[in-house]
């Protein structure tokens, strides 16, 4: 639903995930696993605060 009120698809959010990804490690010097860590608490953190987001982080973040 909220994937494709924003134009998005599996594979752009995918491709969205793997920018924000790249820029964790370039701007902020993490390692691959550290970005992965930092993505996955941020998901945790929003659908804690925000449960009636969940679908959305999901289809954003993966599952």
């Amino acid at each position: 639903m909220f994937g494709n009120m924003f134009g998005m698809n599996k594979d752009n959010a995918q491709g969205q995930v793997n920018e924000l990804t790249e820029r964790l490690k370039s701007e902020a010097g993490l390692t691959d696993e550290q970005a992965q860590k930092v993505l996955e608490t941020l998901k945790g953190f929003i659908v804690e605060k925000y449960p009636m987001l969940q679908g959305a982080v999901s289809s954003l973040l993966g599952k």
